[in-house]
């Protein structure tokens, strides 16, 4: 495992939140144009609701039809539910008047077992509509985080190293997998609710109109307030996903294998534990502070709601007792205004949540929008086999986005098909970058990158990366078996054992696969039950035999023996000569008794060639390279 790319952030100041349609408002304090964003939002939900439906749809047909016909079957309960109280009510006072012992109460019995029919199947309805919501947010969570791997595999590495966009992974990781399940129930509610209000609001306008306004306009304000600081939750949620990526660091380097060695002889485990308290103690004062505002806010807009409710019951109450309606009737209308508030209250959360989802799924479809800089030509130049002119590098300039100044500068040089090359130079001077675009993980701002004569950039991205084997210095560690760690190399052979072997001995790892146990079915890592740890001198044999696995015509070693014994480097290098016939290599090290095999050494200097040539060459010139040597060489005097 290597470290997150958020490490290089820790402890320096907050980054600006990632792009997105929502904008850079800082959380807390009305921002500018609020209300106009507002409305632009508003508009942008009803207009996302039906990608959101979609995406729901694909999911889980039967489950979302389950969803729809419950809340159909939802809305008809509650109007069915205050008439038939208003009948029982009724019926019992029509009983109760009657005298002697002819008095008829079928009409009771009957009404009182509808009633208990009409709250068995509104049980059930409820019941069903929690399992369809249930199941379908899994399948929506499952189809929603596949599409973000998805995603995340097309997109170029520039996207993994910009801490904003970064930060919008994160983000759509952590909040959008649930959203559009919510959207779609909180959708559902909203047809539902409206379904109750318009009948619940017929019944009351047969009293009094004003009543009907009364219950309308009471709810509004709650609403106003609730749409409000959802919207400066959400923007807060922005601002802090650099503080909460950061305290995600932190617990992972308190929490797995990777760093607890070096934690624990340090004795840093305090260390970052306090530094975690600290972010975690502004964190939750920021949520408090909203938390509360947001809350006691609606508490008091939400007393004006229960004004109102109070006022009808008793308007109602007196007209009962004036004996303008009856006391089936003061059930019914008090029931309906009661309704009717909460209804409309209700369509409005709906809407504001409705609006606040769509806040967070705009994330989700901004990621899923979002194309590779790096994509495939309309009319892909085929790969040749073999190569026959080699790589180039025609003047290539490279500048790091946030970087004052290029990696590269003007870069020329080539390298001739079969030929094994050497890049050395100081840290920071622009070694793994040169491979980087080699691999075509970067496109060059300014020149060229020729393979075998024509610009990498005409060529399809996969096919051309299917004749690069590599393995950086930052390799990967997958918690895989010993036989997938190498076959992931060239897939189509991840099942051929024999392929693998012989992977694994040239890259040095066939001895200590062979040790363990369960041999290349063995799980490696400590992640897993009955997994083996590896040392790093062996996982980097594992992932140098995943670079022999592919049969490329280009092999790039980035510092390939960093982990490795002097004898193992040595055995690696004495092979190369070997293992690198009918290909081109290019490799970086800074061990110089290494590089002193190759056809011809590189040197590069703050991103520009100062000198080339074989090892002896460039000892008699007397320059860069002869003087790194020395200096080198003198420390194992």
């Amino acid at each position: 495992m290597r470290p997150s790319p958020s490490a290089k952030d820790l402890g320096n100041g907050f980054h600006g939140a990632g792009p997105g349609r929502a904008g850079k408002q800082a959380a807390g304090k009305e921002p500018a144009g609020h209300w106009a964003t507002m409305v632009r939002n508003v508009r942008g939900t009803a207009a996302g609701v039906p990608r959101v439906l979609a995406l729901v749809w694909r999911a889980s047909k039967k489950l979302t039809l389950l969803m729809a016909v419950m809340t159909i079957a939802q809305a008809a309960v509650p109007v069915s539910q205050v008439y038939l109280s208003k009948l029982l009510i009724d019926a019992v006072v029509h009983a109760i008047r009657q005298s002697g012992s002819s008095v008829d109460i079928s009409p009771v019995v009957v009404l009182a077992l509808l009633q208990l029919a009409l709250a068995a199947a509104s049980s059930l309805f409820q019941t069903l509509s929690n399992i369809s919501q249930q199941l379908l947010q899994e399948r929506v969570s499952l189809a929603v985080q596949l599409m973000v791997m998805e995603q995340a595999g097309r997109l170029d590495l520039s996207f993994f190293e910009d801490p904003a966009t970064y930060d919008m992974l994160q983000q759509v990781q952590q909040e959008a997998a649930s959203r559009p399940v919510q959207m779609v129930s909180s959708t559902f509610g909203l047809v539902r609710t409206a379904l109750t209000f318009v009948s619940m609001l017929g019944l009351l306008l047969q009293l009094e109109w004003f009543l009907a306004v009364l219950a309308l306009v009471a709810p509004i304000p709650a609403f106003v307030s609730n749409s409000r600081y959802g919207w400066w939750g959400f923007m807060m949620m922005r601002r802090q996903s650099p503080a909460r990526r950061r305290m995600n660091y932190l617990t992972t380097l308190l929490t797995t294998d990777t760093y607890s060695k070096e934690i624990s002889v340090f004795t840093l485990a305090r260390f970052f534990a306090g530094r975690f308290r600290r972010l975690a103690d502004d964190y939750y004062e920021e949520q408090q502070g909203l938390v509360t505002r947001r809350y006691l806010a609606g508490f008091a807009w939400g007393t004006l709601t229960i004004l109102v409710s109070s006022g009808t019951y008793l308007y109602v109450a007196l007209l009962a007792v004036h004996g303008k309606v009856t006391l089936g009737d003061l059930t019914l209308y008090t029931g309906a205004a009661t309704s009717v508030q909460s209804n409309f209250q209700t369509l409005l959360s709906s809407l504001s949540t409705m609006y606040e989802n769509n806040l967070y799924l705009n994330t989700l479809f901004d990621l899923l929008d979002m194309q590779p800089r790096i994509a495939r030509p309309e009319s892909p130049v085929p790969v040749a086999r073999p190569f026959t002119r080699g790589i180039e590098f025609r003047n290539v300039t490279y500048q790091y986005k946030g970087s004052e100044l290029p990696a590269l500068s003007d870069l020329s040089f080539t390298v001739n098909p079969g030929e094994t090359i050497a890049v050395v130079g100081r840290n920071g001077a622009g070694k793994t970058t040169l491979v980087k675009l080699v691999a075509r993980l970067y496109d060059p701002q300014e020149g060229q990158v020729l393979i075998d004569g024509r610009d990498a950039r005409e060529y399809d991205p996969d096919e051309l990366r299917s004749q690069i084997g590599v393995i950086f210095q930052d390799y990967a560690t997958y918690y895989l078996s010993a036989k997938e760690n190498i076959g992931v190399g060239r897939l189509e052979q991840l099942e051929d054992l024999e392929a693998v072997r012989e992977a694994a001995a040239r890259g040095g790892a066939t001895e200590l696969i062979e040790r363990l146990p369960e041999g290349y079915e063995a799980l490696l890592g400590r992640w897993f039950d009955q997994g083996h740890q590896l040392s790093g001198g062996e996982w980097q044999k594992v992932a140098l035999s995943r670079a022999f696995m592919r049969d490329a015509q280009i092999l790039i070693l980035d510092e390939p023996t960093a982990a490795l014994d002097a004898q193992a480097e040595y055995d690696l290098f004495a092979r190369l000569k070997q293992l690198t016939i009918g290909r081109t290599a290019i490799y970086i090290s800074h061990r110089f008794s290494t590089v002193r095999m190759a056809d011809r050494i590189l040197v590069i200097e703050h991103g520009r060639l100062i000198e080339q040539g074989t090892h002896e060459a460039l000892m008699r010139f007397g320059g860069r390279y002869a003087e790194l040597f020395t200096l080198q060489a003198a420390a194992y005097r």
